[in-house]
């Protein structure tokens, strides 16, 4: 399962899209920061996404951390398999003996005595020449709770690398709402700057037609403020464009003054059926937190069993062999060895206390399991009234921006005509500006539902093209 889910992480990378920055500048504290590239930099959603998988600070602290855990491990692993050395020494002594209290007349006591025949001349001064090697092993044979957190480990870091999986797919639904939003944010700016063109031949219009005494000053008053009013409408719409640029930018990892260029249009495509037993299944299959609270429980257990194995006794071994001497020779071997079993007494309150501690977060995390198969369940079936809602707006969307185009066509038609004041085509006009103006938002709806139910089950970082209809 984990092997597969690396596998996806892999295909998720996206085209391995790469930026390259200006150069970095020094900020407080001597941080190098990243400048902007010259002119906008060009970016499909698949280059986007790439981005963010490979640069967001998030990701690049789940990356670390994936890197400290298995560090940890290791460690592990050394406290449960040999531990084998070698070593080789070679020193050379000079001792001085009457110092340390072997006089001459200590060694005539001792001729006297017969302890040494007499005349017998040690030197004071003594100098030793010793080289020596051994080869020295340690090694537990029978330790049931330290093999238990050995299996653990693998564990620990199937959670580190789910959350790790988990926080890439929060980053490729987040990359792409922006995406989606400054593609809807491009719309809204095209149609006010049009809207914006109307009104200034509308007033033009007007003031044509005051100034060759067929028309009013309300008409050219009214045109005029009109005029004005789709001028603010354009200033809000590049302000708003060029506030989610810089999000989006921040999210990818990108320097805040990045200009960039969308090569991607708002797609809209119908969303395959899908019924709701199929979508509860693919989440309890692909979400990394259903996957990560399992591997915690299993972890807790294995913890379990090793607090138990701890009334069990220990079998370890450990010595050396080696050859010592004088360094010119000869030399001969030397070893220890030695075996040590303990058995464990008077800590079976201390083990209870462990036990029931661990017992008690077993049961809290098969407790947010539970949990949180009911809260998928939720987020799934909300998500996908929120696709059948927001689909629905979208074709609503599409019939009024064109009933109210019509409307302002016959309206402007009148109006050159004589027929009628601008008071009917200001209005509609205005319905114009507020149709398309839903239907960027309903078509920006229905992606980001989408993109929101592909989250939900879990696949949102190896299908999202397929949901978008990409």
């Amino acid at each position: 399962m984990l092997a597969a889910q690396n596998e996806a992480q892999a295909r998720t990378a996206g085209s391995g899209y790469v930026f390259k920055a200006a150069g970095t500048a020094s900020g407080p504290g001597g941080a190098a920061i990243e400048q902007a590239q010259t002119g906008a930099l060009p970016l499909s959603l698949d280059d986007a996404i790439s981005l963010g998988l490979d640069r967001n600070v998030r990701l690049k602290y789940d990356r670390a951390n994936l890197r400290a855990v298995k560090g940890y491990n290791l460690g592990v692993v050394a406290a449960i398999t040999p531990n084998l050395k070698f070593d080789a020494q070679s020193s050379a002594q000079e001792i001085n003996l009457a110092a340390m209290g072997f006089k001459p007349a200590l060694f005539a006591n001792f001729a006297k005595s017969g302890l040494i025949p007499a005349g017998f001349n040690i030197p004071t001064i003594v100098k030793v020449n010793t080289t020596q090697a051994q080869v020295n092993l340690d090694q537990v044979l029978f330790n049931l709770p330290d093999y238990e957190v050995y299996r653990g480990t693998k564990n620990e870091t199937a959670v580190v690398e789910l959350t790790n999986l988990n926080d890439r797919g929060d980053v490729v639904q987040t990359v792409a709402t922006d995406y989606l939003l400054i593609l809807a944010d491009k719309a809204n700016l095209t149609n006010t700057l049009a809207q914006e063109k109307a009104a200034e031949t509308l007033l033009g219009q007007a003031q044509a037609k005051q100034d060759a005494g067929v028309g009013v000053h309300i008409d050219t008053l009214r045109a005029k403020v009109q005029y004005q009013q789709r001028q603010q409408d354009v200033e809000q719409a590049r302000g708003q464009l060029a506030k989610d640029t810089i999000q989006l930018a921040r999210v990818c990892g990108l320097p805040a003054g990045q200009a960039l260029d969308l090569t991607d249009t708002a797609p809209f495509a119908q969303l395959a059926e899908m019924d709701l037993d199929t979508a509860k299944a693919t989440a309890y299959e692909h979400r990394k937190d259903l996957l990560s609270l399992d591997q915690q429980m299993q972890l807790a257990a294995r913890l379990l069993k090793a607090v138990k194995f701890q009334r069990l006794p220990t079998l370890a071994v450990n010595g050396y062999y080696g050859i010592i001497g004088l360094t010119t020779g000869p030399y001969h071997g030397n070893f220890v060895a030695e075996g040590t079993l303990k058995v464990p007494v008077f800590r079976e309150a201390g083990q209870r206390g462990e036990e029931q501690t661990i017992d008690a977060q077993l049961t809290q995390l098969r407790q947010r399991e539970d949990d949180l198969r009911v809260q998928v369940d939720a987020q799934i079936r909300s998500a996908m009234l929120d696709v059948t809602a927001a689909q629905e707006l979208v074709r609503v969307g599409q019939s009024s921006v064109q009933l109210a185009q019509q409307e302002l066509s016959d309206e402007t038609d009148r109006f050159k005509a004589g027929v009628d004041d601008d008071l009917p085509v200001v209005d509609a006009e205005a319905s114009v500006a507020s149709a398309e103006a839903q239907l960027v938002q309903s078509l920006y709806q229905f992606n980001v539902a989408k993109l929101t139910l592909a989250r939900a089950t879990g696949v949102v970082e190896t299908r999202y093209r397929t949901y978008l209809g990409k």
